[in-house]
């Protein structure tokens, strides 16, 4: 498993182009290789870069779902909507289809954002905002979600 670290901020081309920080490009260098999966986010409208490797392990609990169950089919359409397979090319930049743009609303103005084994990818003006939204709901949120990790343990 992959811990990435670091925000990092970047432009997008006309044609829908990033250049990978060389911060995050060293971090990503052991599965660089394998290539990524670019999917919409369910959350947020931003778009989520899993290396190729996450993406099985992901493959791996998706597939386990009863397919007779309509609810899963129903998660399953909608959690791989859009997704692409993708690489770095030989310059070092990747490429954002056009649909994934208009889905996260990216223009210009990037934002590259760790989450702990994937990469979000956010229009900056739309990263700010949530970003700035969440902090003030982020006490309570951290409590409510990392509060009783001792009790856990304790179980």
């Amino acid at each position: 498993m992959i811990n990435l670290i670091g925000t990092y901020e970047a432009k997008a081309d006309a044609k829908g182009r990033l250049m990978i920080s060389s911060a995050l490009k060293k971090q990503l260098q052991t599965v660089l290789a394998d290539g990524f999966v670019l999917k919409r986010s369910v959350f947020q409208p931003c778009l989520e870069l899993y290396p190729m490797a996450e993406w099985n392990l992901m493959m791996e609990k998706i597939n386990k779902l009863n397919r007779f169950v309509k609810k899963n089919n129903d998660f399953i359409r909608r959690f791989t909507a859009g997704v692409k397979t993708v690489e770095l090319d030989a310059s070092g930049r990747l490429l954002i289809p056009k649909d994934l743009c208009h889905f996260a609303g990216i223009e210009k103005e990037i934002v590259l954002s760790s989450a702990v084994n994937i990469v979000e990818i956010w229009d900056k003006d739309s990263y700010e905002k949530v970003i700035d939204d969440a902090a003030l709901d982020f006490a309570a949120l951290a409590e409510e979600v990392m509060g009783n990790t001792e009790a856990d343990e304790l179980s």
